[in-house]
């Protein structure tokens, strides 16, 4: 675990002081993880960022990791990116078939195959709430490929979707819409994405600083991200008056999230996977996402010193 900050300029003071905050900081998170893996034998990988100040908090974060939803986070940048450069139209209009329709989260699954939705509508579904088969649909219009060749542009080189979501553990249905990366035998153990804690917050940065796509798309992103529902892991337990843009994913033995938190302290970036968890739970108080909420609280209330 790092927890660093560049104090070539501060006084020894100020120094000293920073550096024993940085440490009780980074002794209580250790203790988080360690009392959630006795618990429940997983394990947690994690970067976050005080943008004001540059401090940083850090836990394996350049170690690949699965994505689970997350990764619907850069799926919906490079569509961004496709319409700002007039290679897609948002008023297009994809049509949900029988075929198109995945298990999990979402609400299209329970509409009439034959229907036509707006490609910006889709987007929307997709991360506010979390959509499964409209995720599918934007993919297949978008391009897996594509996604990734916009990653690479921004300099993610380790964050890539891999293929279409098959549906939760009781509907799964075969995969299929394998992107290159996908299709790499190294990387089919990451499922429909694999990513790094640093890159994900780093995504979420430019997005603060608007240099994803644009700044108006950037805008637009982040309102989309402060309406997604799922708010039971970092966004769970930060102090009032803090505004949270964020997506999370799950998985049975996974719990994540990526989020831009703006707090009476600061802006932080925080991205936060747990992974190996022995027990299925699906509850609101699963124990990753239990844990996601303690460290996030800690990060918040600590981190900017």
């Amino acid at each position: 675990m790092i927890l660093r900050r560049s104090l070539l300029s501060a006084p020894a003071a100020l120094a000293g002081q920073s550096l024993k905050a940085q440490g009780a900081l980074d002794g209580k998170l250790q203790s988080l993880v360690k009392q959630f893996h006795q618990q429940t034998a997983g394990e947690a990988w994690w970067y976050a960022r005080h943008l004001e100040s540059g401090r940083e908090s850090a836990f394996r974060p350049d170690e690949r990791v699965r994505t689970a939803s997350t990764i619907k986070l850069p799926i919906m940048a490079a569509a961004f990116d496709l319409a700002a450069r007039g290679e897609l139209r948002w008023t297009e209009r994809l049509t949900l078939r029988r075929e198109d329709i995945v298990s999990g989260s979402g609400i299209l699954r329970e509409f009439t195959p034959g229907e036509t939705f707006r490609l910006d509508d889709l987007v929307r579904l997709m991360i506010v709430v979390s959509d499964n088969t409209a995720t599918n649909l934007v993919l297949d219009r978008v391009g897996g490929d594509t996604v990734n060749a916009f990653l690479d542009r921004i300099g993610l080189k380790d964050t890539r979707t891999l293929r279409k979501i098959r549906g939760d553990g009781t509907q799964l249905k075969p995969a299929s819409g394998w992107s290159t990366a996908g299709q790499a035998p190294g990387n089919q153990r990451f499922g429909i994405g694999v990513a790094t804690s640093r890159e994900m917050a780093r995504l979420m940065e430019m997005l603060h600083q608007g240099k994803l796509v644009s700044t108006e798309s950037s805008r637009e992103m982040l309102a989309i991200l402060e309406r997604q529902q799922y708010k039971d892991c970092i966004g769970r337990r930060l102090p009032a008056k803090t505004t949270v843009a964020s997506k999370s994913g799950a998985l049975d033995a996974l719990r994540s999230d990526v989020a831009l938190v703006k707090a009476p302290n600061g802006t932080f970036t925080i991205a936060i996977t747990v992974d190996g968890m022995k027990e299925v739970d699906y509850s609101e108080d699963n124990a990753g996402s239990i844990l996601i909420a303690d460290l996030a609280k800690a990060i918040v209330a600590e981190l900017a010193g």
